[in-house]
């Protein structure tokens, strides 16, 4: 057991629209397995998040509609409060970028920078839609990628070779809301010094060792082209630009992407405020022995291993042109950017606009939470991309879930509240019963170092084994054979309930919401795996009202290791805790996602 301050810093889900199961696999499920090993493994874990909610993609959903940019964020960020505590992720504070306390540090990380030098004004060239003489932002313009010659890059990116481009590279682009050839014009904005970071960001990179060596080959691949990034956009909804001449101009706003990244600080810094003890979110980011880990998918690493760390650089004056940190102090830099890979879907991407897609609120209609967890955990995609088919999840649910998990633990807990009405006294243990003790007691250290490293895949498929092991067990003892030998087979279903608390324990950071009906189904009381709260708040400056998801995790009694089972704790009958599909399911869901992409 340890005691350290472990942020975890979760990407922010944008509020155009309810998130499916590819968006959670990347950001969602993968930084709660990790928060929750880490609270049972005694650290103080910070979990930090919120939706998204500022730049274009709402501003044009909001005209598409005729209400206002702010209607939208409204109605999506509730959508995605509903989905993320369904899922049992459990944050801190899972707040908005919305909040004034959000545009309060964001303006402050700006200052910060500017005083340093780090920001300087340019005037560059902007587009705009020749038919509206609205802005056009970056990403939404489309065009051929003048470095691989890709024909879908956007203005700000190219996803298939990843480099960082301006509009004005494309070759022939178009604006996608409408198909436009766009005008370029001249606008004056604000650029982030990214070159005076190449030598801080290397640096910093190359003391990174144990990182996914995707995610680190990308990071440094970044390094050797870097070039100013514009700080500010021609855009009304954002946060305003906190200069005189620029704060009170309606068409110039913080870049969406820079204020996002800020959030995990300005979120930090709300929870501390909430929390009574406002300086509290200092323990997290300037503690020298806290670590900072990042979670995200793959097409957001760029905004992760090189602005937010230029970022934070330039603040704390780190940069190739010193200076001093602001008023906030200096911040630390990530420990790891975790990245995952993309999850298709029936071997397509999944896409909104072509339904080919299934969303959070939908799975978890049908389908249990934890099934949808193990999936994402054992089977997701961590470190290449995966496909999500629905016989496959049919399967892992059938046969790891129920067949495999639920059996053990339905059959063990039958017998034992059958013949002996609680946890049985054992006799005189054999090797074989030591030997399933000492293999489930022992499988915490490297189950738990792998989840300490972001293994996930690898720490499910070894919690399994030991499962199986488990099964096996009590398939070669054959306690129901054990009538004329009751001393015998109460040591038998003594052990075999001990090996599947050790198991649950194992599994809880995977399946929060069946570890509690574990607990309870072997006599424990109160909270093992806490649940995820949604509160209904207030902004603390300005009083708009919105939800927050928060979570009281300090009182579980979840903890990372072996705990003797206590003899003579009552046990009832259990129901079964996994629910078995039908394999019509399959040809069920294919139908359904056939009909809304026709």
């Amino acid at each position: 057991m340890s005691d350290r301050h472990i942020l975890t810093a979760v990407a922010w889900p944008y509020a155009n629209g309810p998130r499916h199961i590819g968006h959670v696999s990347g950001f969602g499920v993968p930084s709660d397995v990790f928060s929750r090993f880490q609270r049972m493994n005694g650290n103080r874990v910070l979990m930090v998040s919120g939706t998204d909610e500022h730049g274009t993609p709402i501003t044009v959903a909001a005209d598409a509609e005729g209400v206002t940019p702010r209607q939208i964020a409204d109605r999506n960020n509730r959508i995605i409060v509903d989905d993320l505590q369904s899922l049992g992720l459990s944050y801190d504070l899972f707040t908005r970028t919305t909040t004034v306390n959000h545009a309060a540090v964001s303006q402050e990380i700006f200052l910060g920078l500017l005083k340093n030098g780090y920001v300087f004004p340019k005037t560059t060239l902007g587009a705009i839609s020749p038919s509206t003489g609205r802005t056009l932002p970056d990403r939404y313009i489309e065009g051929t990628c003048p470095i691989c010659g890709y024909d879908g890059a956007r203005g700000d990116q190219c996803d298939n070779c990843g480099n960082q481009l301006d509009p004005t590279d494309l070759i022939n682009p178009v604006s996608k809301i409408n198909g436009e050839t766009p005008k370029f014009v001249e606008s004056e904005h604000y650029f982030l010094d990214l070159p005076a970071f190449t030598r801080a960001l290397g640096d910093w990179l190359g003391t990174r060792k144990n990182w996914r060596s995707n995610v680190l080959n990308f990071s440094v691949n970044l390094l050797e082209d870097l070039k100013p990034r514009s700080y500010t956009r021609d855009i009304d909804w954002g946060v305003a630009v906190p200069l005189d001449g620029w704060r009170d101009r309606p068409d110039k706003r913080i870049y969406v992407w820079f204020d996002a990244v800020v959030g995990y600080l300005s979120a930090s810094i709300e929870w501390a405020r909430r929390s009574g003890d406002p300086e509290a979110w200092r323990q997290w980011w300037q503690s020298p022995d806290a670590d900072a880990y990042y979670f995200m998918g793959k097409d957001n690493i760029v905004f992760h291993s090189e602005i937010w760390p230029a970022q934070l650089l330039g603040y704390n004056g780190e940069g190739d042109k010193g200076g001093t940190p602001g008023s906030y102090g200096r911040l630390n830099l990530p420990t790891e950017v975790v990245s995952s890979e993309f999850l298709t879907m029936e071997g397509r991407k999944f896409s909104s606009s072509r339904n080919v897609v299934i969303y959070v609120r939908d799975f978890l209609a049908r389908y249990d939470a934890d099934a949808l967890r193990y999936f994402i955990a054992a089977a997701g995609p961590e470190n290449q991309d995966t496909d999500f088919t629905w016989a496959e999840f049919v399967r892992r649910n059938n046969d790891e879930l129920v067949a495999g998990w639920g059996n053990l633990v339905n059959r063990t807990v039958s017998m034992a509240a059958k013949n002996v009405g609680a946890i049985p006294t054992p006799g005189e243990l054999t090797d074989a019963d030591r030997a399933l003790l000492a293999s489930t007691s022992a499988a915490f250290g490297p189950i738990g170092d792998l989840l300490g490293r972001n293994r996930q895949k690898a720490a499910a498929g070894e919690a399994m084994r030991v499962v199986g092991e488990a099964n096996k067990y009590l398939s070669d003892q054959a306690p129901w054979k054990l009538k004329e030998d009751p001393a015998r087979r109460d040591t038998v279903l003594h052990t075999a309930l001990q090996a599947i608390s050790d198991c649950n324990a194992l599994l809880t950071p995977f399946l929060p919401h069946s570890a509690q009906k574990v607990h309870e189904l072997l006599g424990g009381e109160g909270v093992w795996s806490p649940a995820p709260q949604i509160v209904e708040t207030t902004d603390l400056d300005d009083g708009s009202p919105y939800p927050i998801i928060t979570g009281d995790y300090a009182g579980a009694s979840a903890t990372w290791g072996s705990r003797p089972l206590p003899s003579g704790s009552p046990l009832s009958a259990p129901t079964p805790i996994f629910k078995k599909l039908d394999d019509s399911v399959v040809e069920e869901e294919l139908a359904r996602l056939e009909e809304g992409s026709a």
